[in-house]
């Protein structure tokens, strides 16, 4: 929670301090010119900017809510890169004027009180006002980025409670700060978290289907670092780094913090300002001199003087009210339903609802995280669900009605499921559901692609035997052509890399991350064999990677049969394959000399093909346009793929494709890899009662 909690508590620190200091300007200013008597006046201006902040991340929290999946990742995304621009702004907008807050200020208050006590409200209100509305929106996409409100909740608390303290003592004149280090040292720790913001505003409409780029990867760390632990928790709460990240996301990362950075440090060089001492603070001086007596407020008649400050505290609230209103649209007042893994609790508050879009409060009232979904209890069909609701929280469900009965079914983990009495609703339009999968459902496909999984490794041992046959009879030239066609085939089984634990990483293995590299004595398989054939290696060589390559195939051969195979691999891997293959094939990150990146790229495809063929009656039944579409995309990709294949059998390295067809290929497995990414959701096996 601290490590969410930081980033809010130093935006609240400092949007505080900025804040309060103006406040303290405005009230040292009418002190001393003995106005005390409109101090009202001021106090309204910030009462009525603190409503506006409020009701805006009122706004922002209720409109999100009401939104789908996706367009909650464009909206989250674009706002917080509205932040970072907000952010940006103000940083350099307090380092060019923290020398001369106190001055400007002093300006403004003096002509508003020329003018009238409505200008002075205003003036007020504006200068507090851009403060708040900064606050909200950032700390708004802090929270959404941290995945909860607690923390970050806390540290803008933290912040703004301790902005307080330091704008009272330098009011008091019990503290003296020098406010350009202050406001300099914070802004370089501001841009430094604005640009993981940025990283993950982009993410965020890479997801919401903006952006392209969504499975372009720069780099996926989760393989060798736990995303879990609590030195990657920590840089993640306060750098927005994750250890996946995407090239669009790394770009934007480092393209600001190099450019605004530079810009900032460059800024501070060429104004070389003197330090600006807390008595520069114009609420340090002479606060305590004005005495003076009250003056009315304005020329209203004094039963009036409260009209205007309800008035700008009201309107504020009640605007945030409407929009929340009109982004509802037909929802109706759903009201909060209880999840528990009791009959007779689950499903509690559920009313017959109206038709249309609503959004149900789910409460976790068990004593057991829970998974709870909106059915159709005849066809268990599902409209809505929430996955991981733990004891004592609640969290927003979106669904929309449409006509015929609904019921709720609470799964506690570890417990048996659960199903609400059934409700009808009438005068609704046609909705589509999810029709859930069961394992039995998933038994047919697993039991045929087990089957394929077998055969091919049968074929995959008598293979490498060859090659190993080829390496020990000094015949290279043989075993470059064997090796191919041996790891050809080992890349079209990979929906089992997953069964296969750690035999994959001895039998297809790369040298990265190994200390010594390609010499290290854990680098096997068939990266080492090939690294040895295409470099000049000699036989004797060779011979004792090929020996340990051939062992571990047959030791994988023999275990196969008796390991689980988890059935949600099936789905899950139409898309990991060629997310894989996207990732280190196209890239040729995996070539250690063959040059046949596109090769395996095109096994790989074949292994998925294979698994969209066993699950096509599953796929086909929730969603035809969808497997249309899929087969579009693998028939585009494949061909693609094919035109790097030679006439004389050798494949064009992925290095010596010309710009456009790299290009092509990539954005072709990019879009393929969106137009996959449903199935995993599609076919996620969802317990029934």
């Amino acid at each position: 929670m601290w490590d969410d909690a930081f980033p809010s508590f130093l935006i609240g620190l400092r949007e505080g301090l900025e804040a309060g200091l103006i406040v303290s300007i405005l009230v040292a200013t009418l002190v001393r010119s003995d106005q005390k008597g409109r101090l009202p006046q001021v106090w309204t201006g910030v009462l009525a900017a603190i409503a506006l902040a409020l009701s805006f991340g009122a706004v922002l929290t209720f409109t999100a809510a009401n939104l789908s999946g996706t367009a909650q990742e464009a909206f989250g995304g674009t706002l917080s890169v509205i932040a970072v621009a907000f952010v940006t702004g103000m940083v350099f907008w307090m380092r060019r004027s923290a020398r001369h807050l106190s001055s400007e200020i002093r300006e403004k208050v003096t002509a508003a009180l020329a003018m009238g006590s409505g200008m002075l409200v205003v003036t007020s209100f504006l200068a507090v006002g851009r403060e708040g509305l900064e606050t909200s929106l950032f700390l708004w996409t802090t929270a959404r980025s941290a995945g909860e409100a607690t923390g970050p909740a806390i540290g803008a608390a933290v912040g703004l409670v301790l902005a307080s303290g330091l704008c009272w003592g330098l009011y008091r004149r019990v503290l003296r700060i020098n406010l350009t280090k202050f406001f300099t040292a914070t802004g370089i720790v501001l841009v430094v978290i604005a640009a993981g913001v940025l990283s993950y505003g982009l993410r965020d409409l890479q997801e919401g289907g903006v952006l392209p780029g969504a499975h372009t990867y720069a780099f996926d760390l989760s393989g060798s670092l736990d995303a879990g632990s609590w030195y990657a928790t920590l840089v993640q709460g306060v750098f927005n780094l994750t250890v996946t990240m995407t090239w669009l996301q790394v770009v934007g990362y480092v393209g600001y913090l190099a450019v605004v950075m530079t810009l900032f440090v460059r800024g501070l060089r060429v104004a070389a300002p003197k330090p600006a001492p807390a008595a520069e603070v114009a609420a340090a001086e002479g606060a305590e001199e004005g005495t003076a007596a009250e003056e009315a407020v304005g020329a209203a008649p004094r039963r009036n003087r409260w009209l205007l400050p309800a008035a700008l505290v009201a309107v504020p609230a009640v605007l945030a009210t409407a929009v929340i209103a009109v982004s509802d649209g037909k929802r109706a007042a759903a009201g909060t339903v209880t999840v528990s893994d009791a009959q007779a609790d689950c499903g509690k508050g559920f009313n017959t609802p109206q038709p249309g879009r609503q959004t149900f409060q789910m409460h976790n009232a068990g004593s057991k995280t829970s998974e709870v979904y909106l059915v159709n209890p005849a066809t268990n069909a599902v409209y809505g669900e929430i996955e991981g609701l733990a004891p004592g929280t609640t969290r927003p469900l979106t669904a929309t009605i449409g006509s015929g009965d609904l019921a709720w079914r609470c799964v506690p983990t570890g417990g048996d499921a659960v199903t609400s009495a059934s409700v009808h609703v009438s005068g609704g339009q046609a909705v589509k559901a999810v029709l859930p999968v069961s394992e039995d459902d998933l038994k047919g496909p697993l039991d045929q692609y087990k089957a394929y999984v077998n055969g091919g490794l049968a074929e995959l041992l008598t293979l490498t035997q060859k090659l190993q046959a080829d390496v020990h009879g000094g015949d290279l030239a043989a075993a470059r052509a064997d090796w191919l066609t041996a790891h050809l085939k080992y890349s079209s089984l990979g929906a089992a890399y997953g069964t296969f634990a750690d035999l994959d990483k001895k039998i297809n293995g790369r040298a990265d991350g190994l200390p010594d590299g390609v010499a290290d004595k854990d680098f096997t398989g068939f990266h080492r064999v090939e690294y040895g054939l295409w470099h000049g290696q000699g036989a004797a060589d060779l011979t004792p990677a090929a020996d340990q390559l051939t062992a571990d195939v047959a030791d994988l051969v023999q275990k196969f049969p008796g390991q689980d195979f988890d059935p949600t691999d099936l789905p899950l891997r139409t898309h990991e394959i060629l997310e894989n293959t996207l990732q280190f094939e196209l890239t040729g990150d995996t070539d250690e000399g063959s040059g046949t990146n596109l090769a395996t790229a095109q096994a790989n495809t074949a292994g998925t093909r294979e698994l969209l063929t066993v699950l096509q009656p599953l796929i086909e039944q929730r969603s035809p346009e969808l497997l249309a579409t899929v087969n579009a995309g693998m028939k585009r990709l494949g061909d693609l793929l094919a035109a790097a294949h030679r006439a004389d059998g050798s494949w064009t390295p992925v290095q010596q494709l010309d710009a456009r067809t790299r290009m092509q290929l990539n954005g072709t497995t990019g879009q393929l890899l969106e137009d996959l990414a449903p199935i995993p959701d599609l076919l996620e096996i969802r317990k029934s009662a």
